[in-house]
């Protein structure tokens, strides 16, 4: 029996190993992306589903309830990312110092929610901030308030809540990507701003920040990613509530589909925005971290 070239033998196996997680990657993820896509062309409940066009698409502009979901997510993103990435930077720095003792306690300490399950948290928060919760004890016994506060059933307050959740859950898991970055930073450099006689404030603002850039993009666009996507906090802190005060795009196509009488290809429509916010928010993000590198040239 002939032998197989061994060149042509690793050229089939590297094809091989390409091949394979191509055609995974095209029926997980692709395929049902061009299913959502014919889904939200079409209307009517179960197998009988009518076309319709972009009749779904044009409803999103005049449906209040999406719209309201549509800035309350944005709302998340405008104020919880900028939040998470500072504090992000702010640890990540402050866990880099040589000087800090424990640091690999310390480092796991701020780690440790980014792996807890998002749903356990999420009661945990909820709980927290109920009426008889142990925030509003310790706020009371404080005599920081005459009375509990209604963190859940006020809308302003829901909101803050949800924001808080997201920034502890989330904020140890960016340090990572900082804390990676800062410790590929050659320290000649911070020797030469010793030596100019740097103070630490300009050192961070003028070493440390340009150089972080662009992890500060990466994590943005992640970040961002992730807040257009928020379902679990939401949907576990406050069932959306009060009324429809801390409802999101992810929860309102929950609810499409779930919730109230199923109209799946509306869903997945909504879905479509969340895709088309993502792309855009991206495309942004990416155009103005590029031209700072280039500013910074």
């Amino acid at each position: 029996m002939k032998k197989i070239n061994p060149f042509l033998k690793s050229k089939i196996m590297g094809w091989l190993f390409v091949i394979v997680p191509t055609l995974l990657i095209a029926l997980f993820y692709f395929y049902p992306m061009v299913e959502a896509f014919k889904l939200s062309l079409s209307s009517g409940k179960g197998n009988n589903l009518s076309f319709v066009g972009l009749a779904n698409y044009k409803r999103l502009f005049s449906d209040p309830v999406f719209i309201n979901a549509l800035k309350n997510t944005l709302l998340f993103l405008i104020v919880q990312v900028p939040v998470m990435v500072i504090l992000a930077i702010f640890f990540s720095v402050l866990l880099n110092n040589k000087a800090l003792k424990l640091k690999g306690l310390f480092r796991t300490i701020v780690f440790l929610p980014s792996v807890t399950s998002l749903v356990a948290y999420s009661i945990v928060f909820k709980y927290l901030f109920s009426n008889d919760g142990i925030i509003n004890k310790i706020l009371l016994s404080l005599n920081i308030l005459q009375e509990p506060m209604a963190w859940l059933s006020d809308a302003f307050w829901a909101k803050i809540v949800i924001i808080i959740a997201i920034t502890w859950r989330w904020t140890g898991y960016n340090m990572i990507f900082f804390l990676s970055a800062l410790q590929n930073i050659d320290p000649e450099i911070y020797e030469a701003a010793d030596v100019d006689g740097a103070s630490a404030g300009k050192k961070f603002f003028n070493i440390t920040v340009p150089l972080l850039k662009p992890v500060i993009l990466f994590t943005t666009i992640t970040s961002t990613i992730g807040t257009l996507q928020l379902f679990d906090e939401p949907m576990n802190i406050t069932q959306g509530g009060p009324g429809d005060a801390t409802t999101t795009i992810s929860q309102y196509i929950y609810n499409l589909s779930f919730k109230y009488t199923p109209d799946f290809g509306y869903a997945a429509a909504v879905s479509y925005a969340i895709v088309a916010l993502v792309v855009i928010l991206s495309i942004l993000q990416t155009r103005l971290g590029g031209r700072d590198e280039k500013k910074s040239k």
